[in-house]
């Protein structure tokens, strides 16, 4: 089986798990985008996952403006159709919040974080597939979570029986995306994700002995470090690392 197919055969399954969880007040609405937006989360994954890489990053969940309206991690629309050459019809969740509305490519509102991080690699690396050559990006949960009054509200933040029924599944999922591309490097796109590499990884050393863990700033416009610089902060904390010079 190809790497691409590994990771289709694995955002299969988790979609399935995840459709399967429920979620209590103040939860009101969850939407999947592996579901209305699977034809191109699987384009993403077939044009893209291809092979093995040498660094996956990690985010946390879709963000509403981005992998919620198109099925790619960090989706900002723009760097999603013109950088990544990625299009596809969208669909609808089940139950659709009025104050976020799923419009897919017809999107006009800027998911900020994308922007930043989608941005960024653009400049460094030029085309889509000299980043993807030996990187690859992809979201520890799938599930958009609002409350009642439109806010979004982040995994992290789940009742714990709520939260472990999660984690179950995503992480379930992580351990696919390791074993199919075989990364020498985990970075978490902020300490949420740091941390379910971390665990993960613990849980099973023997999944990925010689693989080490390291983290990058959130390009989120709530981070405060972000907003004086992201691109130049991530970058200075790549090359800390020593994967790029």
């Amino acid at each position: 089986m190809s790497t691409a197919s590994a990771l289709i055969a694995a955002a299969d399954e988790l979609r399935t798990a995840c459709n399967a969880l429920s979620f209590a007040d103040p939860i009101s609405h969850v939407y999947n985008p592996l579901d209305y937006a699977w034809d191109v989360h699987c384009s993403y994954l077939k044009r893209y996952g291809e092979g093995h890489k040498r660094i996956v990053m990690l985010g946390m969940n879709p963000g509403p403006f981005g992998m919620a309206q198109c099925g790619v991690p960090f989706g900002e629309i723009d760097h999603v159709r013109d950088w990544m050459g990625l299009e596809g019809p969208i669909g609808k969740p089940a139950h659709e919040h009025p104050k976020r509305p799923i419009d897919g490519f017809a999107c006009t509102r800027s998911e900020v974080s994308g922007r930043r991080l989608w941005g960024a690699f653009a400049e460094r690396f030029g085309t889509a597939d000299t980043f993807f050559d030996d990187h690859f990006v992809v979201n520890f949960c799938p599930l958009v979570f609002m409350q009642d009054s439109g806010r979004n509200h982040t995994p992290d933040k789940l009742p714990a029986a709520e939260k472990d029924a999660l984690f179950v599944a995503s992480d379930h999922n992580l351990r696919a995306v390791i074993t199919a591309l075989e990364p020498a490097w985990l970075l978490g796109v902020g300490r949420f994700a740091r941390d379910r590499c971390e665990a993960v990884v613990a849980a099973d050393p023997s999944l990925a002995p010689e693989i080490q863990i390291g983290q990058i700033l959130h390009p989120s416009p709530a981070s405060p470090a972000a907003n004086r610089g992201w691109a130049e902060a991530a970058t200075k904390q790549m090359v800390t690392l020593g994967l790029w010079s």
